[in-house]
Order: C-alpha cells, then structure tokens, then sequence
C-alpha cells in the first residue's frame, strides 16, 4: 500500500494493521509488528478487537464503550484471530464480544458496546491546567539530552519511532528514582494522518488509551514499568467515548493512581482535546509484582 503525502511510516503500519483480513462472517485476523518485543502491545489487542467489533454493527451505532480482559499475552510472531459474537441489537444500543485467539487459546476478551447518537444532557470535569505541548521537550531533544545515561530498556522505549507522540508534563518519573504523587499529565497526539472515519479514530483513541496508564500506579513507589525487578503486565481496561475526536491535534491525558495494593496497580484516565473537551474516560488495572529472587 503507498504511503499518502504527509503521513508517516509508524501511523501507516498501524492503520494496516487495523484493516482486519475478513475469515468468515463474525471472524477476522489481524497482525502485529516484529519489533523484537516479547508480547504484542496491548493498545494494539484492544484497537483491532474494537475494528472487528466494528464491522459487525450498522454503520449508524457508534462504540460509548468497551470493557476487556487481558489473559495471555499476544505473540507477536503469529496472526491474532478475532471472534465477534453478536449478543444484541436493540432498538439504540447493540452488544457485540471479541475474543481474540492465538495458539488454540483465548489471549484477550471484551464486550463493547454500541448506540446510535441522539441528544441529552451535556456536561463534563474542566481540563487541568497544564503547560502547552510547544512548551514541552518533544521526543527527539528528549532522546538527545538524556538517553545516553538512561537504563538500556528506557533507551529501548524511547528510542523506536511509534504512531503515537508523547510529551509529559513531567520527565522526573523516567530520570529518577524519587517517590512520587501517582498523578501524571502526558499530552499524545498521532504521529501521521488519521483517516476521517469514526471507526479509525475511535480504534485509534483506545490504541493510545493503554499508553503510560500502568506506569502512573508506579509514580508513588519511586520505580517504573522499564525496572527488571517488576512484573508489569496490564490485567484489565475500561474504556468510555464521550464525544467524537478527529485525533488531529494534541490530546491531553490526565491520569491517577488512586491504589495499588495485593500486587495489582489501578489507574483511571481522562482524554482532553486542546481546547477542554473530555473526549474519553478510562480505568485499568494491571500487575505489578515483584520477581521473586533467583
């Protein structure tokens, strides 16, 4: 597939990865990259179950929400398929549940839920007010100024091209080993062009959402996901659209860890356009445990 003038080779990829290959009527498979990692990215498990469920509702119900579980992780060297079982259609609002399967086995399931859009009551929490993205250290003076001291896996991270640009309000948390308030203000925004299709933006968005989420339940322990002495897998995800978002410009992601406890860390998430729309909501909770000693 050619490339569009403007758009960049990490969005590219992502859009083709989300353009599902139909099996079957109800079963789709998707790939994910070779990038040398152990597991594939869970942004990305989440994003092509919500493509599948996608294509098997009318055009006219639009996802308000979606709630999955994590049970495996995904290898990243074979195909995923996805099976969308279609548990209602209502007269407003229509279920749909994706389980994702590799190996023979069930990796990942979520139920999500569909709604033609009408009219009602409108409000919404103010956005916090945090330092403008052009304020902020993008990622390539990030990497310049600080990874050549940063741990190996932190270079790993930062140092690979993704879909998605990320600027924290806040770098403390990756130089330092300082205990924090488990709170983090991190604006996104993609890395190439969108296409103008709810189905993309809203696959997109929720690829993004489990972005950084796990490592906010972090903040208060003076450690993060990048420590080799941690078990750091994402168990569950909750996602909430609120309104539509061309994903076109920065995005701020406001996060908070109000627990961690019995090994498990719980972080809830706010998306903001620049100009104050809460876009979506999100809450995960995920595992961080202490590797036994050898």
């Amino acid at each position: 597939m050619s490339q569009p003038s403007g758009q960049t080779k990490p969005m590219q990829d992502l859009i083709e990865r989300l353009d599902l290959e139909k099996l079957e009527e109800n079963l789709f498979r998707g790939s994910s990259p070779q990038n040398g990692w152990q597991r594939v990215f869970g942004g990305l498990v989440i994003a092509q179950a919500l493509m599948a469920a996608q294509r098997c509702v009318d055009p006219d119900r639009i996802v308000h929400s979606l709630h999955a579980y994590f049970m495996r992780p995904g290898d990243p060297s074979i195909p995923i398929v996805y099976q969308v079982e279609r548990i209602r259609d209502g007269s407003s609002f229509t279920t749909r549940r994706v389980v994702a399967i590799q190996h023979g086995k069930a990796i990942f399931s979520m139920s999500a839920s569909f709604q033609i859009e009408e009219p009602g009551f409108d409000h919404q929490v103010k956005i916090p007010n945090v330092a403008a993205p052009e304020q902020l250290m993008g990622e390539a003076e990030f990497r310049a100024a600080f990874l050549a001291q940063a741990p190996d896996t932190v270079k790993k991270y930062w140092g690979r091209e993704r879909p998605i640009e990320i600027r924290p309000t806040s770098l403390t948390h990756y130089l330092s080993r300082e205990k924090l308030e488990p709170e983090a203000h991190i604006w996104v925004r993609a890395s190439g062009l969108v296409p103008d299709d709810r189905h993309y933006q809203a696959a997109i968005l929720a690829y993004l959402s489990d972005m950084t989420l796990l490592d906010t339940s972090l903040y208060a322990h003076g450690t993060s996901i990048f420590d080799p002495e941690l078990q750091v897998a994402s168990l569950d995800h909750a996602m909430w659209f609120h309104r539509p978002c061309r994903l076109d410009d920065w995005l701020l992601y406001t996060q908070d860890s109000p627990s961690a406890a019995g090994a498990r860390g719980m972080t809830r998430g706010s998306i903001f356009t620049r100009d104050g729309r809460l876009v979506a909501s999100v809450a995960q909770e995920g595992l961080i445990r202490k590797r036994a000693n050898d």
